[in-house]
């Protein structure tokens, strides 16, 4: 008879499977995903190198998985202040980018690991996947306000692809591992000002940041 694995087994794997992944994401978050070797993973997720292996059978997978939770995060944190801001489209828009921004220059060395520091293709993949996941979040309020007339025509998905590319590019000096800190509304407010000017053709309104 084949062994069949109970519900408890199955939700110990995976409690074991979160502890690894969450002691990735925090080493990475500290350097970088050279400090995120397999032996060190085992080591701050309290379980030995094997147990890493028999849930990850590559290091690239383990890390495409830490990409995939991570990046989910910042995702769902960028379309909640989307859609909790009450002030339009060039508020939802302000809103979005404030919070992408802010939250990447808070947690500089993750948002490096996640925007640009080079990877494995596995890892390159799933990049790729949550730019699109952006856009798609900046291209639905972009929709709703060309609908409502409170934007100009314009090509939603194409707007937004390019507010995701520029804000990506502002961010990649700044979270660098080698660039000095700076006060984060040097940054934010003229990157969200320039975000509503690139959607709406207009000066936009000062951005309290």
């Amino acid at each position: 008879m084949a062994y069949r694995p109970t519900e408890r087994t199955e939700a110990r794997k995976a409690v074991v499977r979160k502890r690894i992944v969450s002691a990735a994401r925090e080493l990475i978050a500290h350097g970088g995903y050279a400090e995120a070797q397999v032996a060190a993973v085992a080591s701050r997720a309290r379980v030995a190198t094997g147990t890493v292996y028999r849930h990850f059978p590559s290091k690239a997978e383990l890390f495409a998985d830490v990409f995939r939770d991570a990046s989910q995060r910042e995702v769902d944190a960028v379309a909640a202040a989307a859609s909790e801001s009450g002030d339009g489209a060039a508020g939802r828009i302000a809103a979005a980018v404030e919070t992408f921004a802010r939250r990447a220059l808070r947690g500089r060395r993750l948002a490096w690991a996640l925007i640009a520091e080079p990877v494995d293709p596995a890892v390159e993949a799933e990049r790729l996947v949550f730019r699109r996941a952006y856009r798609d979040v900046f291209a639905e309020v972009i929709d709703a306000g060309v609908e409502a007339g409170e934007l100009p025509p314009q090509d939603p998905e194409l707007s937004a692809a390019a507010l995701v590319g520029a804000i990506g590019e502002a961010l990649v000096g700044p979270v660098s591992p080698t660039a000095a800190a700076r006060d984060p509304g040097s940054l934010v407010t003229p990157l969200v000002e320039f975000c509503i000017r690139s959607v709406t053709g207009k000066e936009p309104a000062i951005v309290n940041s």
